[in-house]
């Protein structure tokens, strides 16, 4: 199991567009397309304008496949059309569960 931990930042202010935009364009597409949201989160403290999400993947194949079918689907583009001028940065991480750690969709 692998945690794909994706963390955007808007330009200022933006992070409410954000997430109304993706709630009414992304959220759909991307549950049906990637499946395990593991979380979806904004920063309250600390670096602002940021928006985290955790997609849960049984390994880098899957990912590979899961992505390549949202980048494919033509209403996943059109959101993303809209999405980007929101945005200064992206960036994603790989995360491995510690070995003592059993998510709770695992368990």
């Amino acid at each position: 199991m692998i945690i794909e931990q994706r963390t955007y930042t808007t330009h200022p202010g933006k992070w409410r567009d954000y997430l109304a935009l993706y709630q009414a364009e992304g959220l759909a597409v991307q549950q049906r397309i990637l499946g395990r949201m593991a979380g979806y989160y904004y920063s309250e403290a600390g670096a602002l304008n940021q928006i985290v999400h955790l997609w849960a993947y049984q390994d880098l194949n899957e990912r590979a496949e899961r992505r390549a079918a949202l980048a494919a689907d033509a209403q996943w583009q059109s959101y993303v059309r809209k999405m980007l001028p929101l945005l200064q940065t992206q960036e994603s991480k790989l995360l491995v569960p510690a070995p003592f750690f059993t998510p709770q969709w695992q368990a």
